[in-house]
């Protein structure tokens, strides 16, 4: 597991669907050490084209293009993110860096 992941999460009972892809976006340093959950975004089919939204489609293993939704971070437990989907792109990494310094307000 790494940033940048991408994986189908089943419904905890909250969500209207089923299943949702959701993003890793946590620290390397968070993601290896034996805390039990990590940071994650989730992903949308519906679009608004804000400047907290990257981007997502087939290039990174979703069915069709979609969004990553910085303004609604999560913390999940890593031991629910089973189902990878695919990776970011290092130019989509360095999106997600802007859209989450912008969604975050930090500069």
């Amino acid at each position: 597991m790494k940033r940048g992941d991408l994986y189908r999460v089943r419904n905890s009972g909250e969500d209207p669907k089923r299943a949702r892809v959701y993003l890793v976006v946590s620290r390397p340093t968070l993601i290896a050490s034996r805390f039990s959950a990590v940071i994650c975004a989730p992903v949308h089919s519906q679009r608004h084209g804000i400047e907290t939204e990257v981007h997502v489609g087939t290039d990174e293993g979703l069915k069709h293009d979609s969004a990553v939704l910085c303004d609604a971070l999560v913390s999940l437990p890593k031991s629910r993110l089973t189902d990878y989907v695919g990776t970011l792109s290092a130019d989509k990494l360095d999106d997600l860096a802007r859209a989450l310094r912008i969604a975050l307000h930090v500069e």
